[in-house]
Protein backbone atom coordinates (compact mmCIF):
# COMPACT_ATOMS: atom_id res chain seq x y z
CA UNK A 1 0.00 0.00 0.00
CA UNK A 2 1.06 3.77 -0.57
CA UNK A 3 0.58 6.24 1.80
CA UNK A 4 -2.64 7.89 0.64
CA UNK A 5 -3.94 3.87 0.50
CA UNK A 6 -3.77 3.80 4.00
CA UNK A 7 -5.10 6.62 5.54
CA UNK A 8 -8.53 5.22 5.26
CA UNK A 9 -7.06 2.16 7.27
CA UNK A 10 -8.57 2.46 10.99
CA UNK A 11 -7.43 -1.43 11.95
CA UNK A 12 -5.75 -3.29 14.90
CA UNK A 13 -5.30 -1.01 18.08
CA UNK A 14 -6.11 2.16 16.36
CA UNK A 15 -10.08 2.25 17.20
CA UNK A 16 -9.20 1.51 20.56
CA UNK A 17 -6.26 4.33 21.19
CA UNK A 18 -8.23 6.48 18.99
CA UNK A 19 -11.73 6.47 21.04
CA UNK A 20 -9.70 6.49 24.51
CA UNK A 21 -6.93 9.13 23.69
CA UNK A 22 -8.41 11.73 20.69
CA UNK A 23 -11.69 11.70 20.83
CA UNK A 24 -11.71 14.02 24.24
CA UNK A 25 -8.48 15.55 22.98
CA UNK A 26 -10.08 16.62 19.82
CA UNK A 27 -13.53 15.21 18.70
CA UNK A 28 -15.99 15.95 21.75
CA UNK A 29 -16.97 19.53 21.29
CA UNK A 30 -17.40 19.48 17.55
CA UNK A 31 -19.04 16.73 18.06
CA UNK A 32 -21.69 18.78 20.49
CA UNK A 33 -21.83 21.63 18.11
CA UNK A 34 -22.82 19.40 15.26
CA UNK A 35 -25.66 17.92 17.53
CA UNK A 36 -26.70 21.24 18.46
CA UNK A 37 -26.78 22.76 15.37
CA UNK A 38 -29.95 19.87 14.21
CA UNK A 39 -31.57 20.55 16.93
CA UNK A 40 -34.44 22.59 16.60
CA UNK A 41 -35.03 21.37 12.95
CA UNK A 42 -37.39 19.27 12.54
CA UNK A 43 -36.00 15.90 11.58
CA UNK A 44 -37.46 12.10 11.30
CA UNK A 45 -34.32 10.77 9.89
CA UNK A 46 -30.66 10.70 10.43
CA UNK A 47 -27.82 9.69 8.56
CA UNK A 48 -24.12 9.55 9.70
CA UNK A 49 -21.63 9.22 7.26
CA UNK A 50 -17.62 8.34 8.65
CA UNK A 51 -19.07 7.88 12.29
CA UNK A 52 -15.63 7.02 13.45
CA UNK A 53 -15.79 5.55 16.63
CA UNK A 54 -19.30 6.95 17.48
CA UNK A 55 -18.80 10.29 19.54
CA UNK A 56 -21.03 12.26 17.46
CA UNK A 57 -23.71 9.40 17.13
CA UNK A 58 -23.47 9.16 21.12
CA UNK A 59 -23.94 13.37 20.84
CA UNK A 60 -26.95 12.87 18.61
CA UNK A 61 -28.53 10.26 20.27
CA UNK A 62 -28.27 11.61 23.75
CA UNK A 63 -29.37 15.03 22.15
CA UNK A 64 -32.40 14.54 19.54
CA UNK A 65 -35.77 13.26 20.12
CA UNK A 66 -36.21 9.72 20.95
CA UNK A 67 -38.56 9.30 17.75
CA UNK A 68 -35.50 10.99 15.34
CA UNK A 69 -34.18 7.98 13.88
CA UNK A 70 -30.41 7.43 13.52
CA UNK A 71 -28.59 5.76 11.02
CA UNK A 72 -24.61 5.62 11.90
CA UNK A 73 -22.24 4.25 9.20
CA UNK A 74 -18.39 4.28 8.73
CA UNK A 75 -16.46 2.58 5.75
CA UNK A 76 -14.34 0.49 8.45
CA UNK A 77 -16.04 -1.89 10.16
CA UNK A 78 -13.20 -2.06 13.32
CA UNK A 79 -14.33 1.54 13.99
CA UNK A 80 -17.88 0.81 13.93
CA UNK A 81 -17.01 -2.18 16.60
CA UNK A 82 -15.68 0.15 18.92
CA UNK A 83 -18.54 2.96 18.40
CA UNK A 84 -20.87 -0.52 19.17
CA UNK A 85 -18.85 -1.54 22.47
CA UNK A 86 -19.07 2.09 23.81
CA UNK A 87 -22.93 2.26 23.16
CA UNK A 88 -25.49 5.32 22.85
CA UNK A 89 -27.95 6.42 25.34
CA UNK A 90 -30.37 4.90 22.85
CA UNK A 91 -30.74 2.56 19.94
CA UNK A 92 -29.40 3.85 16.98
CA UNK A 93 -28.17 1.39 13.78
CA UNK A 94 -24.54 0.85 12.72
CA UNK A 95 -23.59 0.21 9.57
CA UNK A 96 -20.86 -0.67 7.12
CA UNK A 97 -20.81 1.60 4.22
CA UNK A 98 -18.93 3.57 1.91
CA UNK A 99 -20.03 6.84 1.18
CA UNK A 100 -19.40 7.28 -2.25
CA UNK A 101 -22.48 4.19 -2.54
CA UNK A 102 -24.62 4.65 0.12
CA UNK A 103 -26.60 1.77 0.39
CA UNK A 104 -29.92 3.77 0.86
CA UNK A 105 -32.91 5.15 -1.23
CA UNK A 106 -33.19 8.40 -2.73
CA UNK A 107 -34.93 11.36 0.05
CA UNK A 108 -34.46 8.81 2.43
CA UNK A 109 -33.29 11.26 5.15
CA UNK A 110 -33.83 14.82 6.77
CA UNK A 111 -29.97 15.67 7.64
CA UNK A 112 -26.99 13.80 6.82
CA UNK A 113 -23.98 14.56 9.27
CA UNK A 114 -20.44 13.74 8.90
CA UNK A 115 -17.93 14.78 11.73
CA UNK A 116 -14.27 15.25 10.10
CA UNK A 117 -14.92 12.37 6.93
CA UNK A 118 -14.66 14.26 4.42
CA UNK A 119 -11.41 14.59 3.78
CA UNK A 120 -10.72 11.04 3.76
CA UNK A 121 -13.46 10.77 0.40
CA UNK A 122 -11.17 9.79 -2.26
CA UNK A 123 -13.76 11.21 -4.50
CA UNK A 124 -15.29 14.30 -2.65
CA UNK A 125 -18.01 15.34 -5.50
CA UNK A 126 -19.06 11.91 -5.26
CA UNK A 127 -19.72 11.36 -2.39
CA UNK A 128 -21.72 15.38 -1.70
CA UNK A 129 -23.53 13.83 -4.99
CA UNK A 130 -24.58 10.83 -2.71
CA UNK A 131 -25.24 12.56 0.10
CA UNK A 132 -27.44 14.84 -1.59
CA UNK A 133 -29.16 11.78 -3.40
CA UNK A 134 -30.30 10.52 -0.01
CA UNK A 135 -31.45 13.81 1.64
CA UNK A 136 -34.94 14.65 1.29
CA UNK A 137 -35.84 18.26 -0.78
CA UNK A 138 -34.91 20.77 1.89
CA UNK A 139 -32.85 18.29 3.86
CA UNK A 140 -29.28 19.46 5.28
CA UNK A 141 -25.88 18.35 4.72
CA UNK A 142 -24.02 19.15 7.80
CA UNK A 143 -20.30 18.51 7.80
CA UNK A 144 -17.05 20.00 9.22
CA UNK A 145 -13.11 19.68 8.06
CA UNK A 146 -10.22 20.31 10.18
CA UNK A 147 -8.42 23.76 9.22
CA UNK A 148 -4.95 24.57 8.06
CA UNK A 149 -2.56 22.12 10.41
CA UNK A 150 -0.90 25.51 11.62
CA UNK A 151 -4.06 26.39 13.67
CA UNK A 152 -3.80 22.90 15.14
CA UNK A 153 -1.45 22.75 17.30
CA UNK A 154 -0.32 19.86 18.63
CA UNK A 155 -1.03 18.06 14.98
CA UNK A 156 1.44 20.57 13.66
CA UNK A 157 3.66 19.94 16.33
CA UNK A 158 3.44 16.22 16.20
CA UNK A 159 4.47 16.38 12.57
CA UNK A 160 7.52 18.58 12.44
CA UNK A 161 8.64 16.39 15.29
CA UNK A 162 8.84 13.13 13.27
CA UNK A 163 10.21 14.88 10.40
CA UNK A 164 14.13 14.63 11.94
CA UNK A 165 13.13 10.79 12.52
CA UNK A 166 12.61 10.38 8.90
CA UNK A 167 14.47 12.97 7.03
CA UNK A 168 14.09 11.53 3.45
CA UNK A 169 10.47 10.58 4.00
CA UNK A 170 8.96 12.39 7.15
CA UNK A 171 5.12 11.07 7.65
CA UNK A 172 2.50 13.46 6.32
CA UNK A 173 -0.67 12.08 6.99
CA UNK A 174 -1.82 14.76 9.27
CA UNK A 175 -1.18 17.77 7.42
CA UNK A 176 -2.11 15.85 3.80
CA UNK A 177 -5.34 14.44 4.87
CA UNK A 178 -6.95 15.37 8.25
CA UNK A 179 -5.59 18.56 7.48
CA UNK A 180 -5.77 19.07 4.13
CA UNK A 181 -9.04 19.81 3.07
CA UNK A 182 -9.51 23.16 4.24
CA UNK A 183 -9.47 25.58 1.29
CA UNK A 184 -13.67 26.92 1.48
CA UNK A 185 -13.64 27.50 -2.50
CA UNK A 186 -12.24 23.59 -3.40
CA UNK A 187 -15.08 23.09 -0.89
CA UNK A 188 -17.69 24.54 -1.97
CA UNK A 189 -16.45 23.82 -6.23
CA UNK A 190 -16.92 20.21 -4.66
CA UNK A 191 -20.63 20.41 -3.00
CA UNK A 192 -21.53 22.47 -6.02
CA UNK A 193 -20.01 19.26 -8.56
CA UNK A 194 -22.23 17.00 -6.58
CA UNK A 195 -25.14 18.74 -7.47
CA UNK A 196 -25.64 21.05 -4.47
CA UNK A 197 -26.78 24.24 -5.98
CA UNK A 198 -27.48 26.59 -3.15
CA UNK A 199 -24.88 28.03 -1.51
CA UNK A 200 -23.06 26.50 1.57
CA UNK A 201 -22.67 28.31 5.28
CA UNK A 202 -19.05 28.16 6.39
CA UNK A 203 -18.55 29.08 9.62
CA UNK A 204 -14.99 28.62 11.65
CA UNK A 205 -14.75 27.40 15.08
CA UNK A 206 -12.02 27.91 17.08
CA UNK A 207 -11.24 25.36 20.61
CA UNK A 208 -9.58 24.01 22.59
CA UNK A 209 -8.05 21.00 23.15
CA UNK A 210 -6.91 19.56 26.74
CA UNK A 211 -5.02 17.08 28.18
CA UNK A 212 -3.53 15.81 31.13
CA UNK A 213 0.14 15.43 30.00
CA UNK A 214 2.22 15.57 26.48
CA UNK A 215 1.58 11.63 26.19
CA UNK A 216 -1.80 12.33 25.42
CA UNK A 217 -1.70 13.99 22.22
CA UNK A 218 1.44 12.00 21.22
CA UNK A 219 -0.18 8.53 21.57
CA UNK A 220 -3.63 9.96 20.08
CA UNK A 221 -1.76 11.07 16.80
CA UNK A 222 1.32 8.32 16.59
CA UNK A 223 -0.67 5.52 17.56
CA UNK A 224 -4.49 6.40 17.07
CA UNK A 225 -4.45 7.62 13.46
CA UNK A 226 -3.05 6.34 10.36
CA UNK A 227 -0.21 7.95 11.05
CA UNK A 228 0.84 5.02 12.85
CA UNK A 229 0.31 3.29 9.66
CA UNK A 230 2.93 5.59 8.22
CA UNK A 231 5.88 5.42 11.08
CA UNK A 232 5.52 1.71 10.93
CA UNK A 233 6.41 1.37 7.04
CA UNK A 234 9.43 3.49 7.23
CA UNK A 235 10.50 1.47 10.64
CA UNK A 236 8.47 -1.40 12.16
CA UNK A 237 10.29 -0.75 15.43
CA UNK A 238 10.41 2.89 15.45
CA UNK A 239 6.75 3.69 16.85
CA UNK A 240 7.65 3.94 20.34
CA UNK A 241 10.57 6.65 19.52
CA UNK A 242 8.39 8.17 17.44
CA UNK A 243 5.63 8.58 20.27
CA UNK A 244 8.46 9.58 22.81
CA UNK A 245 9.76 12.52 20.64
CA UNK A 246 6.45 13.69 19.87
CA UNK A 247 5.54 13.55 23.40
CA UNK A 248 8.81 15.58 24.28
CA UNK A 249 8.08 18.40 21.64
CA UNK A 250 4.78 18.71 22.77
CA UNK A 251 6.30 19.02 26.54
CA UNK A 252 8.74 21.52 25.48
CA UNK A 253 5.98 23.89 23.95
CA UNK A 254 3.29 23.41 26.52
CA UNK A 255 5.34 21.81 29.78
CA UNK A 256 5.80 18.75 31.20
CA UNK A 257 1.97 18.93 33.40
CA UNK A 258 -1.27 19.02 31.59
CA UNK A 259 -1.25 21.10 28.43
CA UNK A 260 -3.48 23.17 26.52
CA UNK A 261 -3.55 23.82 22.75
CA UNK A 262 -5.52 25.57 20.25
CA UNK A 263 -8.09 23.57 17.79
CA UNK A 264 -10.00 24.96 14.96
CA UNK A 265 -12.40 23.51 11.70
CA UNK A 266 -14.72 24.67 9.62
CA UNK A 267 -18.21 23.80 9.73
CA UNK A 268 -20.02 23.80 6.61
CA UNK A 269 -24.11 23.31 6.01
CA UNK A 270 -25.82 23.19 2.56
CA UNK A 271 -29.67 22.81 2.08
CA UNK A 272 -30.78 20.24 -0.58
Amino acid sequence: MNSTATDKVFAGSIPKLYETYLVPLIFEPYAADLAQRLRGRKLASVLEIAAGSGVVTRALAAGLPANVSIVATDLNQAMLDQAAAVGTKRAVAWRQADAMALPFGDGEFDAVVCQFGVMFFPDKAKAFAQARRVLRPGGVFIFNVWDRIEENEFADIVTSALEPLFPKDPPRFLARTPHGYHDRRAIERDLASGGFTASPRVDTLAARSRATSPKVPAMGYCQGTPLRNEIEARDAAALGKATDVAAEAVAKRFGKGAVDGKIQAHIVSVER
